[in-house]
C-alpha cells in the first residue's frame, strides 16, 4: 500500500517535470498533477487495453508505432478531463506522453513493482 502511494506521488512529480521539457504542456500545481496521475492511471487500466485490441491490425502494420498514438490520445484525453492540465495539440501530447512514459518507467525502476499476495 505504501509503495503504491509512493509511486502515485512520484508519478505526479514526474508529471510536473513534463512541462519543463515540453513547453506546450502546462500543469498548474501539484494537486492538479496528483489528480491527473490518477486519471492517467485509470485511463491506462481501463481504456488502453480496449484500444490496443481494436487497433491491433493498424499497430501490426505500423510495426508498433501506432501504440505511440494511443498513448498520446490517452494523455490528451486526461488533459481534457483535468482542469489545470493543458496540452496545446496532438504533437505536444505525443511528446509529453513519451517523456511521461520514460519518467514513470524510471519511477517503477526506483520503487519496484507491487507483489501480488
Amino acid at each position: 500500500m505504501a509503495r503504491s502511494l509512493l509511486r502515485w506521488l512520484l508519478n505526479a512529480v514526474a508529471l510536473t517535470l513534463v512541462p519543463e521539457l515540453i513547453g506546450t504542456i502546462q500543469v498548474h500545481n501539484l494537486m492538479t498533477a496528483l489528480v491527473a496521475a490518477v486519471i492517467i492511471s485509470l485511463l491506462n487500466a481501463v481504456i488502453r487495453p480496449v484500444l490496443v485490441v481494436l487497433t491491433l491490425p493498424i499497430t501490426f502494420l505500423s510495426l508498433g508505432i501506432f501504440y505511440l498514438v494511443i498513448n498520446a490520445l490517452l494523455f490528451w484525453l486526461a488533459a481534457s478531463l483535468v482542469p489545470g492540465f493543458e496540452i496545446a495539440g496532438f504533437w505536444a501530447a505525443m511528446a509529453g506522453a513519451i517523456v511521461y512514459s520514460v519518467l514513470t518507467w524510471l519511477v517503477d525502476l526506483a520503487v519496484g513493482k507491487d507483489r501480488a499476495r
